[in-house]
């Protein structure tokens, strides 16, 4: 299927590796240009040298407003069609574990930023008339994960920001969704086995084998898997589909509305 974005320019946050990375170059290959933005820029000269003459790069973190003015100043140059919001999760722990310098450290990095950046860039992309912006979030979403009270509570947050954001861009053809995956072969999921593991007192490759037995495919999802989704989610094709939070959980969710 020929997407249609060989002339477009997106914007990938946390592009360095797991998801991000995957879409980034899902996006190249089907001959975007794309902005990518990581904390350590020389990964994504390495990663990315290839596309050279398609790819930007920002170096810096998100949870700073000097990253985020830089990523405003990109979009503002022209020829700017959609963002990927995209970085890593809080750490893991039950509420009980948790104190307030933790909520307020990850209100930071789950959501603060990713409305702050949302509304420097939707007006751009209103005014354009076109558009397009996809949260990778968690199948938490739908189905609060244990231990990860930070995550559960958070990322919930950022998809009510987005269903309400979907609604009152909808009239100028920009769509808003969210992808929510489950347990994929990417660096954050270590994190997750790693809890599980310590909690309970099994080793790493028993608690993982655990997980990969407990989702109905009998396996984790690949980067490339979701990056092809959400390829799709970006291009003109996907203009019929905004507001949704779109499981990628190999059939994990037990919910109806999975």
């Amino acid at each position: 299927m020929d997407l249609k974005i060989s002339d477009q320019r997106f914007i990938v946050c946390g592009a360095s590796s797991g998801f991000g990375h995957a879409i980034a170059k899902q996006l190249l290959i089907e001959g975007a240009s794309v902005v990518t933005i990581a904390r350590r820029g020389y990964e994504l000269e390495e990663t990315f040298e290839h596309f050279e003459k398609r790819v930007e790069i920002i170096e810096g973190s998100l949870i700073y407003r000097e990253t985020l003015d830089k990523i405003e100043k990109s979009a503002k140059k022209g020829g700017f069609h959609g963002i990927v919001f995209n970085a890593g999760g809080p750490p893991t722990g039950t509420p009980l574990q948790t104190d307030m310098n933790d909520w307020d450290a990850a209100w930071q990095l789950v959501m603060r930023w990713k409305i702050d950046l949302a509304l420097r860039l939707a007006p751009l992309l209103k005014d354009a008339g076109y558009g397009r912006m996809l949260f990778i979030e968690s199948k938490s979403i739908k189905q609060p994960i244990p231990a990860l009270t930070l995550s559960n509570a958070f990322r919930a947050g950022v998809a009510g920001f987005a269903k309400t954001l979907s609604a009152e861009l909808a009239p100028s053809s920009v769509t808003v969704n969210i992808l929510a995956p489950g347990a994929h072969e990417t660096p954050a999921i270590e994190r997750v086995i790693q809890n599980n593991s310590s909690m309970k007192g099994i080793s790493y490759d028993k608690a993982k084998e655990e997980m990969e037995a407990g989702i109905p495919v009998k396996r984790m999802g690949k980067a490339e898997e979701l990056a092809s989704l959400a390829a799709w989610l970006l291009s003109p094709q996907s203009g019929y589909v905004t507001g949704q939070t779109i499981s990628h959980d190999g059939g994990a969710i037990s919910g109806l509305f999975g």
